[in-house]
């Protein structure tokens, strides 16, 4: 089973997020939107009524619409600092390792990833669009945010490894296969990865994960083809499915 989904959906990556779209539609594949409310603090949804109006007529299609955070940025250290939060070494790790300061969850408070929530709920909603799941930017997963998910009601989730059911607790390991592009040594490591790893997508479920990113470089361009050419066949639709 895999599930194809496409990430960091604003108006500031919308025609990369139309790139995509046409590769995945030229294989009959559906991927599942990861809708950012306001992408980088400088691309509100709402501002932008033409783009709700394109996510609106996708959704009717049969995408998915998951909130994927409220902006995908994290915080600077010393603003992020104070109890609650967390320390240096996982702050460095989620925000240097894992993203490009983009693990917006990871630096928060329980408190602050509520109304955070909250907030994206509420943009979403106002655009018209159903709220299918929440993916937290950069998978970059805190401890309390799976009972936050629970409690409202969310029935699919994931991180880097596993994808949840938050409502039910439960969840099921899951192969990623995404490429990265902030530097050389980091787009040919996830090229070998996601070329490699395939064969596992027969023992587990897979997710493929584009970002916008992939169709900026050539190289990354013809390994999304063939990642697709791949998942072509063995689809499922909902994000759900793949905890069956």
């Amino acid at each position: 089973m895999i599930h194809v989904s496409l990430h960091d959906v604003s108006p500031a990556t919308a025609p990369e997020v139309e790139t995509l779209l046409g590769l995945c539609q030229d294989r009959g594949l559906r991927p599942a939107l990861l809708v950012v409310p306001d992408f980088h603090g400088g691309a509100p949804l709402g501002g932008h009524p033409e783009f709700c109006a394109r996510l609106r007529a996708l959704q009717a299609s049969g995408h998915e619409v998951y909130l994927h955070g409220f902006s995908h940025r994290s915080r600077p250290r010393h603003l992020g600092a104070g109890a609650g939060r967390p320390g240096k070494l996982r702050w460095l790790f989620a925000q240097r390792v894992l993203s490009g300061s983009e693990a917006e969850f990871a630096d928060l408070t329980e408190a602050e990833g509520e109304e955070r929530l909250l907030q994206g709920e509420r943009v979403l909603q106002a655009a018209g669009l159903r709220i299918d799941g929440f993916v937290p930017p950069a998978w970059a997963r805190p401890p309390w945010l799976l009972p936050l998910l629970a409690r409202r009601g969310y029935r699919y989730s994931e991180d880097h490894l596993r994808i949840h059911d938050p409502v039910r607790g439960t969840a099921r390991p899951s192969l990623v296969l995404n490429f990265a592009s902030r530097s050389r040594g980091r787009m040919w490591s996830s090229v070998v990865f996601c070329r490699v790893a395939r064969p596992l997508g027969a023992l587990l479920p897979a997710r493929v994960a584009l970002h916008p990113g992939d169709v900026r470089s050539p190289v990354l361009r013809r390994e999304v083809e063939a990642l697709l050419d791949w998942a072509r066949g063995g689809e499922v639709g909902r994000g759900v499915e793949l905890l069956a």
